[in-house]
């Protein structure tokens, strides 16, 4: 990997952590520092491995692999059987970033308790550094219990794509007087231990008021540049998704490549130009 690639290894969050995994200790300093942070969805070890020599800080085996990886066209279907080898594949191909597994909807909402077993089954089983859930102060018990157990919890507010039923689609959260409501649910959130907050979908001076107003960081996907850090779906800032969200800045065309060489390979097998003798043992 080119020198260029990441900074220098100064004790930056972004790249410049070396020998060892980003803990949330290290998520907090960079709070303190001011400074601004990447994060990335993964599901496999070769994309773990890669985002992880970039110098990626935190990945998070999301449960929107319901979509990239199992086709669903929301998250709720999935499972915590179905992320387990997920989250353990990408932490086997990563070597320094801190590896989140977000806990599917049906895992926690029920008690602590349940919170409680499901997310020790991603460490235990999966490897995984923290886990994620979605929800204010209605998951303030489980976030209190998993913290209590030495389990690092990242929170989830705005658009939580697990309540889309009730949310009535993907739109915008935290307009007018709900913006009130999220920033007393972050504020709870951040007493009751959680390392970080992801904000989704709510509007850009509300997610720089809850920034500035809590002392853990705020992770933002469409909530406007005055966050902490910033996550994407790799899957949707590499051109996978046919119609990603608003808030989506595309840095490649991946579809278009795998079509190219699809095609090309194809072309290929049909013309009996592959295999070439230099694919072929004598």
């Amino acid at each position: 990997m080119s020198s260029s690639t990441i900074p220098p290894n100064t004790g930056a969050l972004y790249g410049g952590i070396a020998g060892r995994r980003v803990t949330v200790r290290d998520i907090a300093a960079a709070k303190e520092r001011h400074e601004k942070w990447p994060v990335l969805t993964a599901y496999d070890a070769m994309t773990a491995r890669v985002f992880d020599e970039a110098g990626i800080p935190v990945l998070l085996v999301g449960d929107s692999a319901a979509m990239v990886v199992y086709g669903y066209d929301s998250t709720v279907p999935v499972t915590v059987d179905d992320l387990l080898p997920l989250t353990a594949a990408v932490v086997r191909g990563s070597s320094r970033a801190l590896v989140v597994a977000d806990l599917p909807f049906g895992s926690y909402q029920a008690s602590p308790e349940q919170a409680l077993e499901s997310s020790v089954r991603f460490l235990k089983e999966a490897g995984a550094h923290a886990v994620k859930l979605e929800g204010g102060r209605r998951v303030l018990p489980q976030v209190e219990t998993l913290v209590s157990a030495g389990i690092p919890v990242m929170g989830h507010l705005g658009l939580t794509p697990q309540s889309v039923n009730v949310l009535g689609g993907y739109r915008v959260q935290g307009r007018g007087e709900s913006g009130e409501e999220l920033m007393k649910d972050a504020k709870d959130l951040e007493r009751a231990g959680a390392f970080a907050v992801v904000l989704e979908c709510v509007p850009a001076d509300l997610a720089e008021r809850v920034t500035t107003s809590l002392s853990i960081p705020t992770i933002g996907i469409g909530a406007g540049p005055g966050t902490d850090a910033q996550v994407l779906v790799w899957q949707d800032f590499m051109g996978l998704t046919p119609r990603p969200a608003r808030f989506v800045k595309r840095y490649g065309d991946l579809a278009a490549d795998l079509d190219r060489a699809a095609r090309a390979f194809a072309a290929d097998v049909a013309d009996g130009a592959f295999p070439a003798p230099e694919h072929t043992y004598t």
